[in-house]
């Protein structure tokens, strides 16, 4: 879209809560766009919404930390001009995306219009000469650290490749000692419970098991890498 697009402009909204690997890549990716990403925030952050709903997590079920950290700087940039966001879904994906509900704002799908598909997307990175993220070795998507759409195999990937974050995000769960209720990341357990040695063994073995059962099913890496069939994020989320 560089090339095709004059006056292209990049933005990214950055809930100050995403991995490394992320604000890496995008100073790399700066150097092939040869333009400046304009970085959007919220001004108020994680920890002031969070309170806001009085510590309840994020979820699939609520989504305030998308519509608070991403959707509403983009479209407070934006204002009331007319403007085209280009979605980078691709062809060989069955989701829409986040589309503006503001009619000054024009959603096109690049990708799709042109039929391109995930080994087009990988071809076009490696040919810039950026490559793929480096989380991609062990995530399926980029996001904030504690992101709850993460897979277990994900949580044990952040807990050996970023021991740290995986401590703050479980210093967010919490356990309501008058209701009985948990606030955890994950539905069933915490990530104390996560990540325990027996537990990281049995996450790790049922992945390879399921790795093995999709290869000989003929299903791709990439499509393994996004085994998300329970429910997908929001596009805003995903680079």
């Amino acid at each position: 879209m560089r090339d095709k697009v004059p006056g292209m402009e990049y933005v990214f909204c950055d809930t100050e809560k995403e991995l490394p690997e992320t604000y890496e890549y995008l100073a790399r990716l700066e150097g092939i766009l040869g333009k400046t990403i304009v970085t959007l925030k919220d001004g108020r952050g994680f920890d002031h919404w969070l309170e806001i709903f009085r510590g309840y997590l994020p979820s699939s079920r609520m989504r305030w930390c998308t519509r608070h950290l991403k959707l509403h700087p983009f479209e407070r940039y934006v204002g009331d001009s007319a403007v085209t966001s280009y979605v980078g879904i691709r062809a060989d994906e069955d989701r829409e995306g986040y589309i503006s509900t503001k009619p000054n704002i024009k959603a096109l799908f690049p990708f799709k219009e042109d039929g391109l598909g995930y080994p087009d997307i990988v071809r076009i990175l490696e040919e810039s000469g950026i490559g793929m993220p480096q989380y991609r070795t062990w995530r399926s998507r980029s996001g904030c650290f504690f992101c709850f759409f993460q897979q277990k195999i994900e949580w044990v990937g952040l807990l050996e490749h970023h021991p740290h974050l995986f401590e703050l995000a479980s210093q967010y769960e919490k356990y309501d000692e008058s209701s009985g209720r948990r606030f955890t990341w994950c539905d069933n357990e915490s990530l104390e419970e996560l990540s325990r040695p027996e537990r990281v063994a049995t996450i790790k073995t049922e992945h390879a098991r399921r790795m093995e059962r999709n290869l000989v099913a003929h299903i791709t890496l990439a499509e393994i890498l996004e085994d998300d069939s329970w429910e997908r994020p929001c596009l805003v989320c995903t680079l």
